[in-house]
């Protein structure tokens, strides 16, 4: 079995987008429209894969407190500088509960923690 993707509902794709390409780094793959009011994006090649979806009838996004998403980073540093310049907040860390890993938290457009991790 493999592993496709991660699916996020998105309040604002665009401003989703903006996130996952200019801070997770990213590529759009696949774009669409499901219909009248429905926009699908998918996002990454590939091990890492996510698909964010938009619905116009759709306000409010619950993604949970208890999930997140971790993506490996060169640099924690280099990282928590470029959140820094976008406007991103840190919510926690950066942590370093052992010799070999090193990370911290942000929170996407969607409330949705993502972890960037630095596997030393």
């Amino acid at each position: 079995m493999k592993f496709c993707w991660s699916t996020l509902k998105v309040k604002d794709m665009e401003e989703s987008l903006k996130f996952y390409k200019e801070i997770v780094g990213l590529s759009e793959e696949q774009r669409f429209n499901a219909g009248p009011d429905t926009e699908i994006v998918f996002l990454g090649n590939g091990e890492t894969k996510i698909e964010l979806i938009w619905d116009k009838n759709i306000g409010e996004v619950d993604v949970g407190e208890d999930i997140s998403w971790g993506f490996e980073v060169d640099s924690v540093d280099d990282m928590i500088a470029l959140c820094r310049q976008k406007g991103i907040e840190i919510i926690s860390g950066p942590v370093e509960p052992n010799p070999h890993i090193r990370f911290f938290f942000v929170k996407d457009p969607n409330g949705l923690k993502i972890q960037f991790v630095e596997n030393k």
